[in-house]
């Protein structure tokens, strides 16, 4: 019922549900200045993400087109611009979609699976999950996923085509062939990405990037006046002159397509996250992480059924509809008004788009993913961050994406459970006769007639109980009438590995005449210590429940253990005295060995 209740609350915000909203008049000339900067900008951009992804480059400008539109009407950040990701089209390309029987509807499947995904997640409210991916995995992640985009452009960037199985073969046959090259090609390569790098920081803008995109196309152009041919979008495709129809999945594709689209959700969701993050609304409204994962997957699902590929939350995008000064989320909906419109009545001039020319803004774009700053962070960290890092760097270079992300994921869980398990620690409270509680390292073992509480801190798990047994003072022989008291504050559940340890501990305080106590307010945990046979060993008696009240229940606690000490300690001394004779003489005793150990 919990769970309705969110689901509910959260579909309420929707702004689909609020058509008003999604438009206001006050607000539409400045959102109409910024879309049109973002739909222009979009074009040569959709077509460069496509040629990344390995597919028709038209996919890519549907899926920008119908992402922005489609998550735009359920995101609850205005700025976020679900666009496609260079991470997330190395992801596609390394999906091995020509196998499939219909490669082109097969991306349009993995568009819809990828955005059902994503919906689930936000439903679920998952997005708290994503803490628990580490910095160095992140790094290492994008780090590769940056150096994949520049080697796989060298191709285009080039005009040589490279033999090799992969991008790292391709880019040493082309250093061992480099005179094989084209030099118009790379001329125009060059120009495009001395002229983006040069124009966008003038007064243009991200506006720099289409001049430099156009411009490195009207110099190849030049080149095919001399009859020195330069590879243009005509040459791999044809824009068609109108908008797509609906396309529907391919059902049977869909098992075989849900790693991918697993891979690209989480992807896509993390770089949600950050622009969810980066980009607070202008009117102060609340925003909803797990609703901006359902507005991601709104938009893939949009694509998906237009023909086009998977999308998710991108940070240059709504860096650059924010900056152009949108005020909502209608930026979006102009954005793609203005995509459709050149791809109606201009669809001839991007034909004219010169291939190295794209090939030069993805080359810019996969630099600029490369962090220096943040790998040297890592490196600063420790051996363990920069070995994370570094396997998650090669791994995603030389396996496919899709499961490098899953890879990526298990060595973050990995860590996180080895972070966890390491930063167990365990203290001895001291009860003083004036109130006070001091908090000192525990003895190695556990002394005779003596009440010890032992505070654990940090989180009590399987991972943690061989921690828990070694920080814990070790019974010995002299461990005889004492009681050890074990606070457990950490634990939502037990789990069978820290009930044994637990059981094993209490059985050794047994055994040498001693007793475990167990303070804890969790009924889990108090439950699993019946039904496993825990209690039972510890006694029922010294399982005590917490109150609400700060260290109520351990000072009782301790009290009962200092009561149950003093009567052990006299019963074991009235069983030690001699007895005597009729006469007063003491009774003699069997051996001194005996005798030695009763007065203990």
């Amino acid at each position: 019922m919990a769970l309705q209740s969110v689901e509910v609350d959260t579909q309420m915000k929707f702004p689909i549900l609020h058509p008003r909203s999604l438009v206001r008049r006050k607000t539409m000339k400045d959102d109409a200045m910024a879309g049109l900067v973002l739909g222009v900008e979009s074009v040569p951009d959709g077509l460069a993400s496509g040629l990344l992804a390995g597919v028709n480059p038209v996919a890519g400008l549907y899926s920008y087109m119908f992402g922005l539109a489609g998550a735009a009407l359920f995101t609850s950040t205005a700025f976020m611009a679900v666009q496609g990701t260079g991470a997330m089209a190395i992801i596609v390309a390394d999906v091995d979609l020509a196998s499939r029987e219909d490669p082109t509807r097969a991306l349009f499947t993995l568009s819809i699976v990828t955005g059902v995904a994503m919906i689930i997640a936000g439903l679920l409210r998952l997005g708290s999950l994503l803490r628990f991916v580490s910095n160095s995995v992140m790094t290492g992640f994008i780090t590769a996923v940056g150096l994949n985009i520049v080697l796989g452009q060298l191709d285009d960037f080039t005009g040589y085509d490279a033999d090799g199985g992969g991008r790292i073969t391709r880019a040493l046959d082309l250093l061992l062939n480099f005179w094989k090259v084209d030099l118009p090609t790379v001329t125009v390569g060059a120009i495009t990405i001395a002229l983006i790098v040069t124009l966008q920081r003038t007064k243009l803008g991200a506006l720099g990037l289409v001049v430099a995109v156009f411009a490195g196309s009207g110099v190849a152009a030049l080149f095919g006046l001399f009859d020195r041919d330069v590879d243009l979008v005509r040459d791999i495709v044809d824009v068609p002159r109108s908008l797509p129809l609906i396309t529907l999945p391919v059902f049977r594709d869909i098992p075989a397509l849900i790693i991918p689209a697993m891979s690209l959700a989480f992807v896509g969701l993390i770089q949600g996250a950050g622009v969810s993050a980066g980009f607070p609304n202008e009117d102060g409204s609340d925003q909803d992480q797990s609703q901006d994962f359902v507005g991601q997957g709104a938009g893939n699902i949009a694509a998906g059924l237009f023909q086009g590929m998977p999308v998710g939350g991108s940070m240059s995008a709504s860096s650059l509809v924010a900056s152009a000064g949108a005020k909502t989320r209608a930026a979006a909906f102009f954005a793609a008004g203005v995509m459709a419109v050149m791809i109606l009545l201009l669809s001839s001039v991007i034909e004219l788009v010169a291939m190295p020319s794209l090939a030069g803004l993805l080359i810019v774009v996969g630099i600029g993913t490369i962090r220096p700053s943040q790998i040297m962070s890592v490196v600063k960290t420790g051996t363990v961050p920069l070995t994370v890092m570094s396997i998650t760097l090669v791994l995603t270079m030389v396996i496919p994406l899709q499961f490098a992300v899953l890879v990526g994921v298990g060595i973050s869980i990995i860590l996180f459970v080895l972070r966890q398990s390491t930063r167990l620690v365990t203290r001895q409270l001291v009860f003083h006769s004036d109130g006070r509680v001091e908090e000192t390292d525990p003895p190695d073992s556990v002394p005779p007639n003596e009440v010890i509480v032992l505070q654990p801190y940090g989180a009590l798990f399987f991972a943690t109980a061989s921690t828990l047994l070694e920080q814990v003072p070790s019974v010995t022989p002299e461990s005889r009438n004492s009681v050890v008291i074990l606070r457990i504050r950490g634990a939502d559940d037990a789990g069978a590995t820290l009930i044994e340890v637990v059981t094993d501990y209490a059985a050794s305080l047994r055994d040498a005449d001693s007793k475990l106590m167990i303070v804890t307010g969790n009924r889990n945990v108090i439950r699993q210590l019946r039904v496993t046979g825990a209690a039972d060993v510890i006694g029922a008696d010294n399982i005590i429940r917490s109150t609400s009240f700060l260290g109520e229940s351990s000072r009782r606690a301790h009290d009962q253990a200092l009561a149950w000490v003093d009567e052990h300690r006299q019963s074991t001394f009235t069983a030690s005295t001699p007895e005597q004779n009729e006469d007063g003489r003491a009774t003699p005793q069997p051996d001194g060995a005996e005798a030695e150990r009763d007065e203990r």
